[in-house]
């Protein structure tokens, strides 16, 4: 029900122009029940659920992208500056298992790692195990930190 009534609202307020049609609520009607079946039908883990939306899960999602990630997008930005400056660079591709039961942590994790520069997060085999490019890498097998920071120890916290 949640799912539905914010599709609908968003819709109606997305294609609000200053008077609304009956042909427009029918098409957020429809939208939203669309939405609201295509996410029930995907969310496995209950992501969906009051429990997902938790204050708590909430509170730790906001510290986590004005805290932890902001920072560490800023040391990203600064390292990568330099390196192309410098010419210093060492690219390769690393394994490594970040132990995520949930696919909506597999995903937020991997978009952390992708949305810091001079990382790319490659691919997600089936068995959670993430393939990153980095810029520089220090050592052949590096710890999950050495990746993505903190990053995977907030993702557990948030989304598991």
């Amino acid at each position: 029900m949640f799912v539905f009534v914010v599709s609908f609202v968003t819709y109606l307020l997305l294609s609000w122009s200053g008077d609304m049609s009956i042909q427009e609520v029918t098409i957020a009607f429809f939208l939203a029940i669309a939405v609201s079946f295509m996410v029930s039908r995907s969310s496995r883990s209950g992501f969906w659920s009051m429990k997902g939306l938790s204050p708590r899960r909430l509170w730790n999602f906001l510290h986590y992208i004005f805290g932890p990630f902001a920072v560490g997008l800023f040391q990203a930005n600064i390292d990568v500056a330099k390196r192309v400056i410098t010419g210093e660079i060492n690219p390769g591709i690393v394994k490594f298992n970040p132990r995520l039961k949930t696919d909506i942590g597999r995903m937020m994790l991997a978009n952390s790692i992708t949305l810091t520069p001079g990382t790319l997060t490659v691919d997600i085999d089936d068995e959670g195990v993430f393939y990153v490019h980095a810029i520089n890498l220090e050592t052949p097998n590096p710890a999950e930190e050495q990746i993505c920071g903190s990053f995977g120890k907030w993702v557990r916290r948030i989304a598991e």
